[in-house]
């Protein structure tokens, strides 16, 4: 399971709230080490049913949806977050793509969570995680997922 702060690209809700990745796009990166290219890498669409269902407990709002996974982020230029945006894609993080690649090439479950924490430097406060830096939120959610998770066997 894995957490990652990230920047929202779709505003859902004013940050800090938690994405429950659907796909993340490929971009640069490790995922292309594991499998042949193809644009996206997905979760398990049974354990995404489950653990969202699970996360429909937690405080903050968890919403699904997916994510741009770039290792670079000088290259978050206005043009690829417009194209992003035109994409659907509500936020983006640096290891979702590769979780997930990973996760199909080994037959193994992996669940990604982006913790929209920051609309990328663009207001006062940004990068405000809420208490303890957003670790209580994180467990919640982790808290959730697992039992999601452990739903399916």
């Amino acid at each position: 399971m894995s957490v990652t702060s990230s920047g929202q690209i779709i505003p859902k809700d004013d940050p800090p709230y938690f994405v429950l990745i659907e796909r993340a796009l490929r971009d640069e990166g490790t995922s292309h080490h594991y499998r042949s290219a193809s644009r996206y890498a997905d979760i398990d669409s049974d354990l995404s049913t489950s653990v969202q269902e699970a996360c429909k407990t937690v405080s903050r709002p968890v919403y699904v949806g997916s994510t741009w996974t770039t290792d670079a982020p000088f290259r978050e230029t206005e043009t690829a977050i417009d194209r992003a945006r035109s994409e659907g894609i509500l936020a983006v993080e640096m290891e979702a793509a590769a979780l997930y690649t990973f996760a199909a090439v080994r037959e193994q479950p992996v669940v990604c969570f982006a913790h929209v924490t920051n609309q990328m430097g663009q207001t006062e406060d940004d990068f405000e995680k809420g208490k303890a830096d957003g670790s209580r939120d994180a467990l919640e959610v982790i808290d959730a997922a697992t039992t999601g998770w452990q739903a399916l066997d």
